[in-house]
């Protein structure tokens, strides 16, 4: 990791550290999970054991206490070496996030430890088949019946829908017309009766997978509600500010192996009596790359360092979050290209393109993130939609 004003002696050391536990024992693995899509508990836990889940949470709910720039480090080396891996430091934060803030802490207290231990996944319900963008725009039904709430209709393309333990699943309490001020949020057990997943055949990420999850008269209890009844949405989606700078690093992570492989590689490979290195047609798409990774990541590492101290960060978390896995998937594409048939072949580069690819779609669109952007900068009355 190259010196930058955002990474301390502490957090160079922590970086070193995963980064040697992500060469020796979470590299090795990498296409084989994308095969097998199996996620490796057993990988997991040891992730966990570490303390390299959710650092940034209170120590009291299993966390080190350490900062959102401590978990973006971490995000960074084990996305090195799999992307689809990291993104469950991902969901671990993200949802950690969630729960630690609005959860009863009797429920959630218990699950944190958990997730933090790496021995439970929590996925987050909030995409449905109407809606992807759109997302405060849902049918699913959450019915107060007592000391309960019950729950009917479906979420789709929910990374790890089949493998979660459990689950913060946003539905509709109030009328339609209440859009984004009728939604509330609610942890969900994925072994409570009536809950079915199944799984798609993605393109890419395919260890952590994306299927849909459907429920049928789920009945939770009141407990398990997260933050104000009808204010979950509202409430909740401020932390995905936070996860959106992760989400850029992580990208960019394999943006930098890619590159650093690839420049490796054209001083090697020979071509009309020279190294590869020695045409411009070569060599200066890599040069721009390299820059514009640089100067991205220290705009994702500024997202997180705004967090830690309590200052805004939408506007810099919308821009890591569109910038960073385009500029990704382009970097990726360029490095795959000098690799020739070697790199479109099954294997590392092929893998990392069709992974990152993913970002671009799925936790917010690069055309949300923009207007997220314009928003904070123009005022949210002059950018209405």
């Amino acid at each position: 990791m190259n010196p930058n004003p955002y990474i301390d002696s502490d957090l160079q050391a922590l970086a070193d550290s995963v980064r040697r536990f992500a060469t020796e024992r979470v590299a090795p693995g990498f296409l084989a999970r994308d095969k097998s899509r199996d996620l490796d508990r057993q990988l997991l836990a040891e992730m966990g054991e570490l303390g390299f889940i959710c650092p940034e949470l209170p120590e009291q709910f299993g966390g080190l206490g350490m900062g959102c720039l401590a978990a973006g480090v971490i995000h960074e080396e084990i996305a090195r070496a799999d992307l689809s891996f990291s993104y469950l430091n991902l969901l671990a934060s993200l949802n950690a996030q969630i729960l630690s803030k609005y959860g009863n802490p009797d429920v959630v207290g218990p699950w944190l430890k958990k997730l933090v231990a790496g021995k439970a996944i929590c996925a987050i319900a909030l995409t449905e088949p109407r809606g992807g963008s759109d997302a405060a725009n849902l049918r699913l039904r959450i019915e107060r019946d007592g000391d309960h709430y019950v729950i009917n209709g479906e979420k789709t393309s929910i990374s790890a829908a089949d493998q979660a333990d459990i689950s913060v699943v946003f539905g509709r309490t109030s009328t339609p017309e209440s859009g984004a001020h009728g939604v509330t949020a609610l942890l969900v057990p994925m072994g409570t009766p009536g809950i079915t997943t199944n799984r798609f055949d993605c393109h890419g990420q395919r260890a952590i997978g994306r299927g849909s999850i459907f429920f049928e008269n789920v009945r939770v209890p009141a407990t398990h509600r997260l933050g104000d009844e009808n204010k979950g949405f509202v409430q909740v989606m401020h932390g995905f500010d936070f996860s959106r700078s992760l989400i850029g690093l992580q990208c960019l992570a394999v943006a930098r192996v890619a590159l650093e492989e690839t420049w490796a590689w054209i001083t090697q490979r020979q071509a009309f009596g020279q190294p590869l290195s020695a045409f411009q047609g070569v060599t200066h798409p890599l040069a721009q790359f390299d820059t514009e990774v640089e100067g991205a990541r220290l705009l994702c590492l500024q997202g997180l360092w705004l967090k830690d101290r309590g200052l805004p960060h939408t506007a810099e978390a919308g821009m890591a979050k569109w910038w960073g896995p385009k500029l990704a998937y382009d970097v990726i594409h360029q490095c795959l290209l000098c690799f020739g048939h070697g790199g479109y072949d099954r294997g590392p580069m092929e893998q990392r393109l069709r992974d990152v690819l993913g970002f671009q779609i799925g936790d917010g669109t690069a055309q949300i993130m923009k207007t997220i952007i314009a928003r904070t900068r123009a005022g949210r009355q002059f950018v209405p939609a």
